[in-house]
């Protein structure tokens, strides 16, 4: 008897048809319909992250989650800069910012805004990611590459809290992790959908 069970060497059929790769139509179709499901409004304060393709990187990934708006705090790179556009690939056009803002002038108007404001830092009254409170409109935050957020910043805002980690590095590039905390606030989101996955038949 061979490895492939009873048949012949050959891949069994797929249920449907075999797997292939959508079309950039059906992306744009997919893209929709989990739009049309998603409705708590995120934003980001950037604070201090000095490298371009740092920044670049954060402002796809906005793009990608739907992000509203991002303050571009202390003396965060803007998007102006060639290097931000070698990552960020023109997507700043989908994404409202503003530049040169104080952390707690950015804190202030995304409270007026309507938003909890939550920063993702390792601090002794940090809650794990999965753990804290991402409802409703929320407003994450990351700091710089170097030091993460200012103490200013920290006492500013609503809410700390961090990824949890179980590897021997001590923390994650800043893009990255602005990355996971926006898929897991959206996550939580689609978790609570009824019915079937947008998008699927």
């Amino acid at each position: 008897m061979n490895d492939h069970g009873d048949t012949g060497g050959r891949r069994a059929a797929r249920p449907g048809g075999p797997r292939r790769q959508l079309r950039p139509t059906d992306v744009k179709r997919l893209n929709r319909a989990w739009r049309r499901e998603t409705h708590g409004r995120l934003a980001l304060i950037v604070e201090s992250v000095t490298g371009p393709f740092n920044v670049g990187s954060i402002f796809r990934t906005a793009a990608a989650f739907g992000v509203d708006r991002i303050w571009l705090a202390g003396n965060t790179v803007g998007p102006a800069n060639p290097k931000v556009q070698k990552t960020a690939l023109g997507c700043d056009r989908f994404v409202r910012y503003e530049e040169g803002v104080t952390p707690r002038d950015a804190v202030r108007a995304a409270r007026e805004d309507g938003y909890r404001v939550v920063a993702v830092e390792l601090t002794g009254d940090a809650v794990p990611l999965h753990e804290a409170d991402l409802a409703g409109d929320v407003c994450l935050v990351v700091g710089g590459e170097d030091h993460g957020c200012s103490p200013a910043l920290l006492e500013a805002v609503d809410a700390v809290c961090y990824i949890p980690q179980t590897g021997r590095v001590g923390s994650l590039n800043v893009a990255v992790a602005a990355a996971i905390a926006l898929a897991e606030a959206r996550r939580r989101e689609w978790a609570a959908l009824p019915g079937p996955v947008p998008g699927r038949a």
